[in-house]
């Protein structure tokens, strides 16, 4: 008997990333599946797929955030809760895609008695039966290491540096602190740019406060972008900002992957001396933000891109030269 079988691809998204993951289907030419998920009256999670998965090679897509109706807990248990349910249903192969990587920040140990969460996180995955995970910009590198099985970190550094091009007048790229300053450098290299870094240290009496305390580098009538990862609740972007226009900056801009937004953090960009806000969709933005100020890239055409990649078995490193690698 000879069987010849043909690779099918599933793609499927949870509530939090329909919006992208209904982008990154239509760019791929796929329909996104429907995991018919709904809470149960004490807020357990239940999920369906509409239809057969056995054999197929599936995409489960949720950025991990929270939402003005659920928690960032509640969208990581309804990944892991659909890559169980895709496990069961003898799907081939399961790669999760979290365009924000929960709990990033959490991966070593600060201090005595800390979890390394970002590692919990990858355990939880590889339980529940998820073979390759997919991240885009993940808080560090070492992250890649902690899921066991292959890991595509992608970047979102060519949306970004296509969108900075435009800027006009002489240029620094400026790295928020020393452990971005890799990231920085390719940025630079990329741009034909200067290089800038803002030196940083956390408060110790007041928890999640940063102090800018100096710029290295020379900033004089230049238009400055400060790329990071993340904007959480925007005090190491505006604190930086606020010491750029002191050393003579022209222009402030803020280049970054994910818009986490929390708390304060709107209201801080607005107060600013930062001109414009450049981020991607990894994460939906909150109601009513200012428009004017954030500019939304989208990554979908990326992440597609290397999804594609995954599914045909062909490079992702490709896609981005190598510069993806931390």
């Amino acid at each position: 008997m000879e069987l010849v079988t043909h690779k099918n691809l599933y793609l499927v998204a949870g509530r939090v990333s329909q919006s992208l993951g209904k982008e990154i289907a239509d760019l791929m030419g796929e329909e996104l599946g429907d995991p018919n998920l709904e809470d149960f009256a004490n807020g357990e999670i239940h999920c369906k797929f509409s239809e057969s998965i056995r054999g197929s090679d599936v995409f489960i897509i949720q950025t991990h955030c929270q939402t003005p109706n659920s928690s960032i807990n509640d969208a990581v248990m309804e990944q892991l809760i659909m890559v169980d349910a895709a496990k069961r249903a003898s799907a081939k192969r399961i790669t999760v895609v979290c365009p924000h990587y929960g709990y990033g920040r959490q991966d070593r140990k600060s201090t005595g008695r800390e979890p390394i969460t970002a590692k919990l996180l990858a355990n939880l995955f590889k339980s529940a039966g998820a073979s390759r995970l997919v991240g885009v910009d993940l808080h560090s590198g070492q992250i890649q290491g902690f899921f066991d099985g292959p890991v595509d970190h992608l970047t979102a550094m060519p949306v970004l540096v296509e969108r900075l091009k435009g800027l006009e007048g002489e240029i620094s790229i400026v790295s928020p602190d020393a452990g971005r300053v890799k990231v920085a450098e390719r940025y630079a290299m990329q741009l034909g740019a200067d290089l800038a870094i803002v030196h940083k240290r956390r408060s110790h009496t007041a928890f999640n406060t940063v102090e800018a305390k100096e710029v290295v580098g020379d900033v004089d009538g230049k238009t400055c972008v400060i790329v990071d990862d993340m904007i959480d609740t925007a005090g190491t972007i505006c604190a930086a900002s606020e010491q750029l226009k002191e050393k003579g900056a022209e222009r402030v801009i803020a280049a970054t992957t994910h818009g986490v937004f929390s708390g304060p953090a709107m209201e801080r960009l607005v107060e600013s001396s930062i001109e414009k806000v450049l981020v991607t969709n990894t994460l939906p933005m909150p109601e009513g933000y200012d428009n004017g100020l954030i500019e939304v890239l989208s990554i979908a055409p990326l992440v597609a891109e290397a999804l594609q990649a995954v599914f045909k078995d062909s490079s992702v490193s490709e896609i981005f030269g190598g510069d993806h690698l931390s």
